[in-house]
């Protein structure tokens, strides 16, 4: 099923603008920090990984721990890393709270 896809209000010279309709992965501190420290061929692999999550928002996780304030935190082991995150529909983004190693 093709993606769908809607018009902008704004548009400049006549060519309207196309808004997507997938999601984006946004970094917390902690997964921030952890990316910072592996090396560049390493971090260029785990953001591929965390864009082919925020394509499929709907994938489903491993488990989901409860995090401080109780909101479920998805867990899930893709390649060697697991990522621990929350979907926020509204804004369309995947929060990226932790990355962990497991290799």
């Amino acid at each position: 099923m093709p993606a769908r896809k809607y018009r902008s209000l704004s548009s400049s010279a006549g060519s309207p603008r196309v808004a997507s309709t997938s999601y984006s992965p946004v970094f917390a501190e902690e997964a921030a920090e952890f990316l910072l420290q592996l090396p560049r061929r390493r971090q260029r692999r785990v953001v591929a990984l965390a864009r082919q999550l925020a394509a499929h928002p709907f994938i489903r996780s491993d488990y989901a721990l409860p995090d401080d304030s109780g909101r479920a935190l998805e867990h899930l082991l893709i390649e060697d890393y697991v990522f621990a995150y929350w979907v926020d529909h509204a804004l369309r983004e995947v929060r990226i709270t932790d990355i962990e190693d497991a290799s």
